[in-house]
């Protein structure tokens, strides 16, 4: 009998006729969860025990497993490969990604030591598939057309484009609530708000959420991707990573699903290689990463930040935040547990890195909070990308931005309390000032770095620099 994981829940992981598929509830009782994220977990647990070659057994620890098992994939954490090792069973390599880790290894080796760029990896990946691939070169001649796709804001309230799909709740939903119910009662502590499901829990749902983004909404991802409205908390993005983390789609049949919309004429060019770009560069790369790095990189802080995640973070209390982006962002997950890669990039990151939030609370936090976070997705993207705790292992700069970037790409600044033009004073822009702040912290380590070098200089010559560093070192709350 094979033994299954949460995120393993595809035919593509499928070994033996019979699965073995634990439903562990203990980790809800170790760190706190979003609770649409425990429940986005058993209830695709739950949907998969449906079919009949599965058993499903209730555990409060993998450790208590006392089924004899013949077989599992490789499963996605440390933790859980120190787990399966101690079984007598054959470990097939790792599934659910478009390179193995054999081939990343190799890639790396051809690297010869030198730095390794996503980009690189991306274009192999392309070759690799023949996705947006003509008689050897890219389609249309360009490998990336992510300078298409960096629009700002729009001045409507929406994009307008139709509604991503959704879950139908069913009897097994309902089930998932009372038993999530039981453990709050019983002292388990979850953060957000309770439902209706969102995300895809069985394979059926998920294609049916694959079809509808490819029809209806991929043609208007790339152009504002990068954008963000506080009346759209989807915008044009696919919401398809969790039901791909799950297991429930493989990146591969999704990229080839968009491709084809493109070869149909109903997805224009940038859209579609920016959307693979994302499914077979970026995801395959950082969970190679998450390996290659090693299990200490969580760890990592270059930046010295040892700030204590805020309160009104870890509970998701938006409402004691004043800083328009930074509470609609926090209410935004704590309504879905989930926000798309720039407000996690560009705001929570942005501002975690300024205030010097410590990076492993903050990989944590998303990693619970997020119906999409797992222990292999979130440290290149917190630690290497967002907070640049490894020192630049993951990214060149750091990604630093202040309010001027906020107001051009979401609408939040305009009936933000703060000015974003401003940086000392009532008016003061937190995210503006923070940064400011943050160049000077660190001017040193970024005085030698070619592209925030300007930055400092452009730092030392500000007139009101001393009465900035003052004020920030007070501020209390954003």
């Amino acid at each position: 009998m094979q033994l299954l994981f949460a995120d393993q829940l595809g035919p593509h992981f499928q070994l033996e006729d019979q699965l073995l598929l634990p439903e562990v509830t203990g980790q809800f009782k170790k760190r706190k969860y979003h609770r649409q994220k425990a429940h986005l977990i058993l209830s695709a647990i739950r949907h998969r025990a449906l079919d009949p070659e599965v058993e499903l057994i209730k555990l409060d620890s993998y450790k208590d497993l006392a089924n004899p098992v013949s077989s599992a994939v490789n499963p996605t954490s440390y933790n859980l490969r120190r787990f399966v090792n101690s079984l007598e069973a054959n470990i097939e390599p790792s599934r659910g990604f478009v390179a193995s880790e054999q081939e990343f290894a190799e890639y790396v080796e051809s690297k010869a030591g030198k730095r390794l760029v996503m980009e690189d990896f991306y274009r192999k990946q392309r070759v690799k598939t023949n996705l947006l691939m003509n008689n050897g070169q890219p389609e249309g001649d360009q490998w990336n057309y992510d300078h298409d796709n960096r629009l700002p804001a729009p001045k409507q309230s929406s994009l307008g484009v139709s509604e991503p799909w959704t879950a139908v709740e069913d009897e097994i939903d309902a089930q998932v609530r009372v038993d999530l119910d039981q453990l709050e009662a019983e002292g388990v502590r979850f953060s957000g708000v309770d439902g209706p499901r969102l995300f895809p829990a069985s394979r059926e749902e998920a294609l049916q959420a694959m079809h509808h983004f490819v029809e209806h909404r991929l043609d208007l991802f790339g152009p504002y991707e990068d954008a963000v409205l506080s009346d759209d908390w989807a915008m044009s993005h696919s919401l398809l990573s969790a039901p791909m983390n799950m297991g429930l789609l493989h990146p591969l049949e999704v990229a080839q699903a968009a491709e084809n919309s493109y070869r149909q004429g109903r997805a224009r060019l940038a859209s579609v290689e920016g959307f693979i770009r994302q499914l077979i560069g970026w995801r395959d790369y950082v969970w190679h990463l998450y390996w290659h790095f090693g299990e200490d990189y969580v760890d990592k802080n270059e930046l010295d930040a040892n700030q204590p995640l805020p309160e009104n973070w870890l509970d998701l209390d938006a409402n004691t935040i004043d800083a328009n982006c930074l509470s609609s962002t926090i209410d935004d997950i704590s309504k879905r547990g989930w926000v798309h890669h720039i407000p996690r990039l560009m705001i929570l990151g942005n501002i975690a890195m300024q205030r010097g939030l410590n990076p492993r609370q903050v990989n944590d936090w998303l990693v619970d909070n997020f119906v999409d976070g797992t222990p292999w997705v979130m440290p290149a993207n917190s630690v290497g990308m967002s907070l640049y705790a490894d020192g630049g292992m993951m990214a060149t700069k750091p990604y630093a931005a202040g309010g001027a970037y906020i107001n051009k790409m979401t609408n939040y600044c305009g009936s933000c309390k703060f000015d974003p033009k401003v940086r000392v004073g009532d008016k003061a822009c937190p995210v503006n000032a923070g940064y400011w702040n943050f160049i000077n912290t660190h001017q040193d380590r970024l005085i030698s770095n070619p592209r925030v070098s300007r930055a400092v200089y452009s730092m030392r010559k500000l007139s009101d620099l001393d009465e900035l560093l003052v004020q920030e070192s007070q501020r209390k709350n954003l």
